[in-house]
Order: structure tokens, then sequence, then C-alpha cells
């Protein structure tokens, strides 16, 4: 599932009780008028890998059952979307329904090109997981409806484990840590591969803090990484790091994690499902030995909080359809296809009870747990600036573990960080 997800993608939560159409099978219900919507096309926009042949195919089957109306999916790459979508949504024409980025999806809110879904909210969201729901929201308001959603979990080598004596899969922090403490004693393995800028599990561990990254004072947003929680989070990431060989000053892509975890000779390390296949196509034979569990929280009863990635579905503010476009988002976003969604493309779907179609998906079982728990980045217009190379969050990572305490590294960054968010949208 590589996706861009999950900023990853990063990265990346579906579809819900359909109580408007007759009950959750997304296949009934009244029609607007004898003919219904019959003539009119519906244009979608669904970004490369998200949603299956198969999928699209019921989709569509069920909403000119209901509608009359035809639908036309458009698939998009992701190389240049955010310039394409919005050119797409200033002119007279946009599609009508399309795939957008979770943490994107505030700056085309704010440049008001989305339509106002409260309405749908209020018919099929009552029960979305409020997690992956949050960045469907903006100033208050219902821009956009959760779809599908993916997080990192940890991925071991089951062999190591094995030689170093441990038989079950930690439940808390302090087991994990233990765990691979013992792998460092027991084998010659390197218990974590954990570079020092893997930022957005270190974002994870400041949702799981209760802390942003950003806080507002006087009328704007300003760096918050002086924060104590920060610092909390940020020492949690200093004691895993430390049994690492891992440079301090790189992210998980430089190199590729998973070819290093490929070697076999890497208790663990912790990243999106999909990386196993950068470690198998670097090495087949590790495919055997490769596990997966949820990230330990510091109590057995919540995992780690973590980065969720993924994408919502939102209607054009522009479009001359919109009525027709809520019919598209009441049937895709219906228990019947979002279960579906999660069954085959093996993505968190957008409320708990649906989880049930990741049975037997192993990567998908291990990532589930945490996403009640789960946030974002801060979700707000100036954030994407922070972002850019070099990031500032990376070079307070790499400060702190260089040795300058959590203050002075936060301090260190500040004006860059506060310039950045001062920058106009």
């Amino acid at each position: 599932m590589k996706r861009k997800l999950i900023s990853a993608i990063g990265v990346a939560g579906m579809m819900i009780s359909l109580a408007a159409c007759g009950g959750d099978n997304g296949d009934g219900g009244d029609k607007a008028g004898a003919d219904g919507y019959a003539g009119e096309t519906l244009t979608v926009w669904v970004m490369d890998g998200s949603s299956p042949d198969q999928w699209q195919k019921d989709v569509q089957t069920a909403f000119e059952k209901k509608t009359k109306a035809k639908v036309k999916f458009e698939v998009q790459q992701w190389n240049g979307i955010q310039q394409k979508l919005t050119t797409a949504l200033s002119e007279e024409n946009p599609p009508d329904v399309f795939e957008i980025g979770n943490t994107q999806t505030p700056a085309y809110a704010k440049t008001g090109g989305l339509a106002d879904l409260a309405d749908l909210k209020t018919e099929i969201g009552a029960d979305w997981t409020a997690s992956l729901n949050e960045s469907s929201i903006f100033d208050g308001k219902q821009y956009a409806a959760p779809w599908y959603f993916a997080n990192r979990v940890v991925l071991y080598n089951k062999k190591v484990w094995a030689d170093a004596g441990i038989k079950d899969t930690p439940k808390t922090r302090d087991e994990f840590y233990a765990d691979l403490k013992q792998i460092g004693e027991k084998t010659d393995a390197e218990p974590i591969y954990l570079p020092g800028q893997n930022w957005y599990h270190f974002v994870g561990l400041t949702i799981g803090e209760g802390v942003q990254l950003v806080k507002e004072q006087d009328g704007k947003y300003v760096s918050n990484l002086d924060d104590p929680k920060v610092a909390a989070a940020m020492e949690t990431y200093k004691k895993f790091q430390a049994l690492s060989k891992a440079p301090k000053d790189k992210d998980e892509a430089t190199p590729q994690q998973g070819e290093v975890f490929g070697k076999g000779n890497v208790g663990a390390f912790i990243g999106m499902g999909w990386e196993a296949g950068i470690a198998i196509k670097a090495n087949p034979k590790i495919e055997k030995e490769i596990g997966y569990f949820t990230i330990p929280g510091a109590t057995a009863d919540k995992p780690e909080g973590v980065f969720l990635g993924g994408s919502n579905l939102a209607v054009a503010a522009g479009s001359k359809k919109q009525e027709l476009a809520k019919e598209f988002l009441k049937i895709a976003l219906s228990d019947k296809y979002e279960g579906e969604l999660a069954k085959l493309n093996g993505v968190i779907p957008n409320k708990e009870a649906l989880q049930s179609n990741l049975k037997g998906n192993v990567v998908a079982e291990a990532a589930a747990p945490a996403a009640a728990g789960g946030g974002t980045t801060p979700l707000i217009p100036e954030w994407a600036a922070v972002e850019n190379a070099p990031n500032p969050v990376k070079t307070y990572m790499t400060a702190v573990l260089n040795g300058k305490s959590p203050a002075e590294a936060a301090k260190q960054v500040e004006d860059e960080f506060n310039k950045r968010l001062a920058q106009q949208q």
C-alpha cells in the first residue's frame, strides 16, 4: 500500500452505515423522482492504487442502480496532484468528488474549494472514528468525509527474537524496550534500526503524549517544541534510538530501512507494512521471518500514538452536481463498500466496527488497534511549509540525539520554525 501517505503518507478508513438508504448495505433507498438523475454523469477522481477495480465496479453498479446516473472514475497520479487539483477546483467544471490527502484537506477548505458536508455527516457519519474524521473538519465545519487510513507498526525478525529467547511480542513500551535490550545482550543482531530522523514516528509519540507541535499565541501559530510533553516524547525516542546503530542525522529512507532490515541482522524497525516488501526484495529468504505487532504504549490497554496517513473524500464547492455527489458518498461510504475496500486493500476503515474486514491481514491487524488513538501533524494550512527540507523538526531531533537538551534544541530551531509558520498561504 505504498502511496504517499501517509506523507509517507503518507498516508492513510472509509465507509459508514447507510441509515438513509434503507439500511447499511448501500444498495437501497429513495430516488430523486421516478427517473432519479438519469442522463447525468458524476466525475470522481481517485488516486492511483487507492481503489481496486472490483471496488469501483461494485460501487458504480450500486450508484447507477440507485440514482440512474453514470459515474466516471478518473485515476490520478500522486506526482503533481496538488497543483492539478488546485487548478481544477478553480475552473468551471471541477471533478465532482475527489480523493484528498488527510493532512492536505485544511488548506483546500480554507481556500473555499470544498463543499460543506455537515448534512452528510449527520446522516451517515455518527460513528466515524473521531481520530480519523478530525482531518475532515476545518474551523468547526465538515468539509470532507474520512475514507481510508494506515499507520506504522513494528516489523520484527522472528528468528532474531527466538534466538534471544523471546517467546511473545511485547504489550507495553517497557516490555518492548526490555526485549530489544535482551536481543542486544543475547545475539549479535542490532536490536532495532531507528534512524535519528524517523520523524513520523516521533510525531506519533507526541500524539501519545497528547501534545501538538504548534500552539496558538497572539493570534498566530508558533512552535510548541519547548513543551514538556514534546520533550517527554523526544526522550522516549532517544531511549530507543540509543539501541540502534542507525545514523542520527538521516531518516528512514536514507538508506531505506527495509533494505537494512532485509540483511537479516536487525531485530525490528518501526515502519509502514509495505516496507516489508523492500526487505523481501533485498533478501527473499527473509519473508518467512517477518512478523508484525502494534507499537506498544505506556500501558497494555492503550497502544502508542501513531501518525495516521490516509485520504478523505470531498465534494468540489464548484460542482453543479453536489446532491448527486452526496448520493455517491452515501454509497461509497456505506458499510458494505467501506468494508470491501478495507478487505481488498488492507486499509483501516473509517469506523471501528468495520475492522473485522481486516481479519487475516497480519499487517492491518497490527495497525488497526492504534488508529483510534492516532492523529496527524497540525491540521492547519500553515503547516505545509514546516515540512520542506531542511525540516526543523528533524533538525531538533538530531540535536537532542547529539547531546543537546530538548529545551536547547527547541530554542535552536524556533526562529526557523516560526518563520515557516508565518509564510503566506
